[in-house]
C-alpha cells in the first residue's frame, strides 16, 4: 500500500505571530479534505503529523528548552511546553474525529528518546499495528527526554525523519503557509520546482529561519534535513506547498505536485 506523511504546519493551523491562537475554520477545513482523501483512495496508508505553531513555540521560546534542560525551573519549563503541545494536538484530533477520521495520537514524550536533539530510540511496533488495522497515526511537534541534553524539542520533521528510516514512505507532504522554495526569498517572484541532494541548501537564497516564533529552525531547518533524508531514501519523495490554497492539499494527497518537489 501506499504510505504518505502529511504535517500539518504550525503556522498552517495556527497564527504563530499570536500565542496560543487557533486558526480553527482552516483546521476544519483541512481535516475535511484529508477526510475526503482517504475515502477517495482506500489503500492509501497515513501518518499525519502537525506542528505546535503559536502553543508549543511560545513557550519553548521563553525557557529553551530546545538547547537542553537542567535545574528545576528548566523542568517546570519542559512541562510547559508538553501541555501547549498537547493541548494543541488534542484540538486537532478532535477535528479529524469530527471529519470520520480514526486519529489516534503517539505522543512523542511517551515513545521516543532523544540524544542531543535528535530522536534516537522509538518502537514503531504499535505505530505501524494502527496503521496495518486502518487508524490514522497522529504525531506531533513535542518535548522529549534526551540522553544527552536532560531534555530538548522533537519538530515533526525530526519525527518524520526518523520514521521514514523504518517504515519507508512513497512521499512525505509538508504543507505550510509558504507555497514552497522560493529561489528570491523575500520577493518571492520564481518558486522553485524541484531540488536534490546536489544542490546545497545554502546556495539556494530562499532558505532561511522562520520570521515568527519558531525554536525548531524554519524553512531552513526542513528543507536542510529532507534533502538528508532523500539522499538516504533514494525512492521517497518530498513535497512542500502551501495549505492557504484550499486545493492544494487534496492535490498533493492525489500525487501532483503543487510546490516544490524533493527528489533523488
Amino acid at each position: 500500500m501506499p504510505l504518505i506523511f502529511l504535517k500539518l504546519g504550525g503556522s498552517l493551523i495556527t497564527d504563530k505571530s499570536r500565542p496560543y491562537t487557533l486558526r480553527s475554520e482552516k483546521l476544519t477545513d483541512l481535516a475535511g479534505r484529508i477526510a475526503a482523501a482517504v475515502h477517495d483512495h482506500p489503500d492509501m496508508q497515513l501518518v499525519l503529523g502537525h506542528g505546535s505553531g503559536s502553543f508549543g513555540h511560545t513557550a519553548a521560546s521563553q525557557y529553551n528548552t530546545h538547547f537542553g534542560v537542567s535545574g528545576p525551573e528548566a523542568w517546570r519549563g519542559f512541562a510547559e511546553v508538553w501541555y501547549q503541545a498537547s493541548s494543541l494536538n488534542r484540538i486537532v484530533v478532535e477535528a479529524l474525529r469530527n471529519a470520520g477520521l480514526p486519529a489516534i495520537t503517539f505522543s512523542p514524550l511517551a515513545s521516543v528518546t532523544a540524544h542531543d536533539g535528535k530522536a534516537f530510540i522509538w518502537d514503531h511496533y504499535p505505530l505501524q499495528t494502527a496503521l496495518t488495522n486502518g487508524l490514522l497515526p497522529v504525531v506531533h511537534g513535542d518535548v522529549a527526554v534526551d540522553d544527552a541534553r536532560g531534555g530538548t524539542i522533537l519538530s515533526t520533521e525530526d519525527l518524520f525523519e526518523h520514521l521514514a528510516l523504518g517504515l519507508h514512505p512513497n512521499r512525505i507532504l509538508l504543507a505550510g503557509l509558504e507555497e514552497g522554495v522560493w529561489a528570491d526569498f523575500p520577493e518571492r517572484t520564481h518558486l522553485r520546482e524541484e531540488l536534490t541532494p546536489t544542490e546545497l541548501a545554502g546556495t539556494v537564497p530562499g532558505l532561511q529561519g522562520s520570521s515568527a516564533t519558531d525554536v525548531t529552525g524554519g524553512m531552513l531547518s526542513k528543507v536542510s534535513g529532507m534533502l538528508a533524508l532523500v539522499g538516504e531514501l533514494p525512492d521517497l519523495e518530498v513535497l512542500i506547498f502551501s495549505g492557504e490554497n484550499p486545493e492544494n492539499l487534496s492535490k498533493a494527497l492525489d500525487g501532483e505536485n503543487p510546490g516544490t518537489l524533493l527528489h533523488r
